[in-house]
């Protein structure tokens, strides 16, 4: 049921409503559609994706089910989920970059890996990580108080805090390169990647040269030197028992609950590239809309402030602070990490009334499905009200889903909510952020992930 907005206290109204590429009111001809999905996948959907519960179509991918019924997404991901795999578009597109770990394995692999990596996870492992988190946090607040009346550029500052974080965490030997380097290695990866080809649309054989791979070859290069060092160096350390206790040790270590059969040294590469790659890109990014919201949003911002002013001490408990939680949801529901999920059915099936035939591409978008107008109040406007705990119970489960669902759902979810919040709030106690009038329009560019297609340079304002 969608949150009433007569419902929200009244100094939530009027909402900000960030700028976003229009839905198109026809589907594109073959040309313009390759020509689109190239240059920013997002601008593809058409209107009735935004009303409809289930949008099958004809195209240059074959047929593609578009399904954003909440109960229809339950049964995709959850009750038929062995019916659906990763489709070999997201397969070509990512596993030359981050190999087959979590993010890309199949089947009994991916079966092995996630029974494996879970205890990692665990609610205990993560809550254990507040303290490095919030040591982090205050760097970037102190960094960020440090440089008050000038410009920054927010993508990279939070690319650093949250390279920071793996360093304090998964990493707390540090990852063996300068973290601005490897950051700018993930971008280059990720812009080099995220661009559809033509040729894996069209399932053109993987050893035909692709110019997106060709770009990336230095920047996943550069991935596999970190990689053999961080375990090369861990590995002596584990033989000497000098090894910290951190996730790298954890992953080198782990164990199949079922079979006690541990990783390969593939398997335990490709995870930390995943790691590395996925697991940061998706958090800075987040923590970059985030601040931009909050820029447009006074009273959100004034908000924010307020709960982070209350708390006494330098460290944050992230569910200490549920407006500022929220406000990482609500930012997340306009600006998901991964802007759409995609399965191939392995059989033929029927989902709701409509036939799905053996092989045909599945779609959930998360950035469709968070603005879809049957599911959402006002849903183009920033809201972080939606997600205060007396009203979460208006959010279907299946209508919001920032972080997947089901079986492959992100298996770092609560890290990295965790540390969103955490780190949010270290900044918001620490400065203001404020866009230049002439900066150019902050709009979102799919490159695997969501980021702001020019930047985002905005001028810092410190507080206290």
């Amino acid at each position: 049921m969608p949150l009433d907005a007569a419902t929200l206290e009244p100094d939530a109204l009027p909402r900000f409503r960030p700028v976003v590429p229009r839905p198109r009111r026809e589907q594109p001809g073959l040309l313009a559609f390759l020509k689109a999905v190239r240059a920013n996948p997002i601008t593809t959907w058409l209107d009735e994706h935004f009303v409809e519960p289930v949008v099958a179509r004809e195209g240059a991918m074959g047929r593609v089910t578009v399904v954003s019924d909440p109960a229809l997404i339950r049964y995709l991901f959850v009750e038929n989920a062995a019916n659906y795999r990763k489709d070999d578009l997201q397969r070509r597109v990512l596993a030359p970059g981050l190999g087959n770990g979590l993010l890309t394995a199949e089947g009994e692999e991916w079966k092995l890996q996630r029974r494996t990596l879970a205890p990692i996870f665990s609610a205990r492992h993560v809550l254990g990580f507040a303290a490095p988190m919030n040591e982090a946090g205050a760097r970037i607040g102190r960094r960020l108080a440090r440089r008050d009346a000038t410009t920054v550029d927010v993508p990279l500052e939070m690319t650093r805090v949250t390279l920071d974080v793996l360093e304090r965490t998964i990493f707390t030997e540090g990852l063996s390169s300068d973290p601005d380097a490897l950051g700018r290695a993930i971008t280059r990866f990720l812009e080099s990647v995220g661009p559809v080809d033509p040729m894996d649309v069209f399932g053109v054989p993987a050893f035909v040269p692709r110019i997106g791979r060709l770009r990336a070859r230095p920047a996943i290069r550069f991935f596999e030197e970190v990689v053999n060092a961080l375990i090369a160096r861990r590995r002596t350390q584990l033989d000497a028992g000098t090894a910290p206790s951190d996730l790298l040790t954890l992953l080198l270590q782990a164990q199949d609950p079922e079979t006690g059969k541990g990783l390969s040294d593939l398997e335990v590469k490709a995870n930390i590239v995943t790691f590395i790659a996925a697991g940061h890109e998706t958090t800075a990014n987040a923590l970059t809309w985030a601040l931009y919201c909050l820029s447009q949003d006074h009273e959100a911002r004034a908000r924010v402030e307020r709960e982070v002013d209350a708390v006494q001490g330098d460290g944050f408990d992230a569910d200490a602070l549920p407006f500022t939680k929220a406000v990482m949801e609500e930012t997340m529901r306009l600006f998901p990490p991964v802007p759409f999920l995609s399965r191939q059915a392995i059989a033929e099936d029927r989902i709701g009334r409509i036939k799905i035939p053996k092989g045909s591409l599945i779609m959930v978008a998360p950035y469709v499905l968070h603005r879809h107008r049957t599911l959402w109040d006002d849903p183009e406007a920033f809201m972080p009200e939606r997600f205060l705990p007396q009203n979460r119970a208006t959010v279907q489960r299946f209508s919001y889903l920032p972080f997947g669902a089901g079986p492959r759902v992100c298996i770092g979810q609560s890290f990295s909510l965790q540390e969103a919040v955490i780190v949010l709030a270290h900044i918001a106690r620490a400065a203001r952020f404020s866009l230049s009038p002439d900066h150019a329009p902050v709009t979102p560019l799919q490159r695997v992930t969501l980021r702001p297609e020019h930047g985002l340079r905005m001028q810092v304002e410190r507080r206290g």
